[in-house]
């Protein structure tokens, strides 16, 4: 049987579209998405694909990305109907786009893709997000590489580009130090899966869907309460772990939730941290975090498990990290590291059931290499202590016990 693929022509290209940087930096380029001026931090991605997921990913709030892959857009932007078998949309990691506009080399005019709804630049004209391509994107990126991520200001529109505009723009856009929580987080709690399952808590900081998705694979049922939910509305629920989820800026900002987690050490419970939530348990436990020069984002960051030595490939989206320096009288030793600069991508309590990553296990664009991640909580949970079986699967069946069920 044939199956036709349908060929989608943009429609909003063509506007024009300026780039200006806090250090002066200006670039010029062609518009397309939503006419509009917009502030915030410009960071950049080194994935080849998953634009979709990426833009949605929470982590992503205040700032303007830049995509180093030269072609975006030539595969388009699926239907949010098309939904995994939890009900959760399958392509997209939030309910809106999270970023404040989006930089590209090149972005394709068609979208073509079996399961293409519409084209990249129509998807961010209906959520009011401006883009800009035809610039050296290669050049930002070594920018931002050498002086670290800034603030900035990118401008499309019909008319001439007032430069004044853009600078002003600059000068009022806060990032560092700005809570998101209230843009990102829940307002009320939200539940998921069969209710007769025994609860996991996530404490949304900005979750993607995929964590989610991967607690369900789990065999438990998903209570997602906001960030600042306290200690003992949280024990209410009577969960059999937490989760800490990913999310935008600087943990500090999240007091609310690191006073929750100070009381969740004592309560036994086992927990997992992801992104944010791994800062945040540095945090609770009397650590220290510090922001990176220019973050680590893409889905091909090597991380290895300083216990077996094995190296496995990320997904990454973070701009902070936890200072290694601070970690002697927390109780928490360094479980992973970055394979490029050595930074901490992961801790774990020497005594306690308590585990968190930097990087995201459940990927969502990316590979599923760390989805033992998961299995190792689950261990937790079952057996009071992590075996790390699957990282023994991992090597053989590729994957582990979840991702086996998810190809199924």
């Amino acid at each position: 049987m044939r199956v036709k693929i349908p060929t989608i022509q943009g429609n909003h290209m063509g506007l024009n579209a300026m780039i200006i940087l806090e250090d002066g930096s200006t670039y010029r380029g062609m518009g397309f998405g939503y006419p509009k001026t917009v502030g915030g931090e410009f960071v950049f991605n080194t994935g080849m694909v998953g634009y979709t997921e990426a833009l949605t990913d929470p982590s992503y709030k205040g700032q303007i990305l830049c995509m180093t892959y030269p072609l975006i857009g030539n595969y388009g932007v699926p239907s949010r109907t098309i939904m995994d078998g939890y009900g959760l949309p399958k392509y997209f990691e939030s309910d809106r786009i999270q970023v404040s506009g989006l930089v590209v080399h090149e972005i394709s005019n068609v979208a073509n893709h079996r399961d293409c709804h519409e084209t990249l630049d129509q998807w961010l004209y209906n959520e009011k997000i401006p883009g800009i391509s035809g610039i050296d994107t290669r050049e930002l990126t070594k920018k931002i590489r050498i002086k670290g991520v800034m603030k900035g200001a990118l401008s499309v529109s019909k008319n001439q580009i007032i430069t004044r505009n853009l600078i002003d723009t600059i000068e009022s856009t806060k990032y560092e130090g700005f809570n998101f929580m209230s843009q990102v987080s829940v307002e009320k709690t939200m539940e998921y899966g069969d209710p007769f399952l025994e609860p996991i808590v996530l404490i949304d900081t900005g979750t993607k869907n995929s964590i989610i998705r991967n607690i369900l694979e789990m065999g438990y049922r998903v209570i997602r309460v906001p960030w600042d939910t306290p200690f003992n509305e949280i024990i209410s629920h009577k969960p059999k772990g937490i989760i800490i989820s990913n999310g935008p800026g600087d943990p500090k900002v999240c007091h609310s939730t690191i006073e929750t987690v100070v009381k969740l050490f004592s309560s036994s419970l086992p927990i997992l941290g992801i992104c944010l939530g791994n800062q945040i348990i540095a945090l609770a436990a009397g650590g220290d975090t510090y922001k990176l020069k220019f973050g680590h984002r893409g889905q091909n960051k090597g991380c290895t498990n300083v216990g077996t030595n094995q190296t496995f490939m990320t997904t990454q989206n973070h701009g902070y990290g936890v200072k290694s320096n601070t970690l002697g009288k927390t109780g928490f030793k360094t479980w992973y590291i970055n394979s490029d600069d050595n930074t901490i991508e992961g801790i774990k309590h020497e005594s306690k059931p308590i585990i968190a990553v930097q990087f995201h296990p459940e990927a969502s664009p990316g590979p599923y290499d760390c989805i033992h991640i998961f299995e190792s909580f689950k261990d937790l949970i079952e057996n009071k202590g992590s075996k790390e079986k699957s990282i023994e699967i991992d090597k053989f069946k590729g994957g582990g016990k979840i991702f086996q069920r998810m190809k199924q």
